[in-house]
């Protein structure tokens, strides 16, 4: 399916750039901050750090669902094809990128000077990148003290949750996203689901090889491997996939959906930072102690 987002007219687009303009700025370091990363924005938002321009807000806001983005930013369209004339109208200071977009670096160059970040990358988890990046940001726009407390604070709700979660300790958990009715993506060890799913005390039911994301659409089929594992359901989930799925019959003889081991959960962003790492802990400890509250 084909999604449309619509972005700002150019007219709306200048509009908010000088609404934004005549305010002082948020950032202790005095600086204009664009960025085109989505695990970037999030970042910043959670420090408090609001950036003057960042890419697909709408589905943003759908998609990773906070940190809330301020009416004040401006959206740059398509985060591997910004709006390069919007984010020069937006005048920013510092442009921070991540090695996702390394082809629009030169261009993003010639607007500003631009900084880097490498969260996910092959045979590398992403948890301490997320961390060493909060604190980059932090350093640098200096907030240092807010970026350490923030990254201490998501340590210790990851132990308050581990803690609840103990009891259900012994049970396994795959986190999947539907491609369609009849395939799902897969999230292993080194992708950020697989790196909380760690933190919380808990095993990834899935133990074959993936890629630091999700692994390319698999036959539902592979899900009878795992019968004693919650199934976590990430959003999005593809139009009329659940309906036809609800009238499965190998669906439904599976033995995590007979014994309620389904979890559908809130959408995420699979390519987040530490707040995406916190909302995904929170969501699937609400949703893992309610399925397992009827058992006693």
């Amino acid at each position: 399916m084909t999604c449309f987002t619509a972005y700002p007219t150019r007219r709306a687009a200048l509009a908010l750039i000088a609404a934004a303009g005549v305010s002082r700025p948020a950032h202790a370091a005095g600086l204009r901050v664009a960025t085109v990363d989505w695990s970037v924005l999030e970042t910043l938002l959670a420090l408090g750090l609001p950036p003057v321009a960042a890419p697909e807000l709408r589905q943003f806001r759908e998609i990773a669902v906070e940190p809330a983005v301020p009416a004040s930013v401006v959206d740059l369209g398509l985060r591997g094809t910004v709006n390069f004339e919007l984010l020069l109208l937006s005048r920013p200071d510092l442009i921070f990128s991540s090695s996702f977009y390394i082809g629009s670096e030169p261009r993003l160059r010639r607007i500003a000077p631009v900084e880097s970040f490498s969260v996910y990358a092959p045979g590398r988890p992403p948890y301490e990148p997320a961390v060493a990046m909060t604190r980059a940001i932090g350093e640098r726009l200096g907030v240092a003290a807010a970026a350490e407390r923030y990254i201490a604070e998501t340590g210790a709700e990851f132990a308050v949750l581990r803690d609840r979660l103990k009891p259900l300790a012994t049970r396994s958990v795959i986190p999947v996203n539907l491609g369609d009715a009849r395939h799902f993506r897969v999230f292993g060890d080194d992708s950020l689901f697989g790196e909380v799913l760690k933190r919380l005390g808990l095993a990834n039911a899935w133990t074959d090889h993936t890629s630091y994301s999700a692994m390319a659409p698999i036959g539902l089929e592979a899900l009878a491997r795992v019968p004693e594992a919650h199934i976590a359901l990430i959003p999005p989930v593809p139009p009329g996939a659940m309906e036809t799925l609800a009238r499965s019959a190998f669906w439904n003889a599976l033995p995590n959906l007979r014994e309620g081991r389904l979890l559908k959960i809130g959408s995420i962003n699979p390519y987040g930072g530490l707040p995406a790492a916190r909302r995904f802990a929170r969501l699937l400890s609400e949703a893992l102690i309610a399925a397992e509250a009827p058992r006693g």
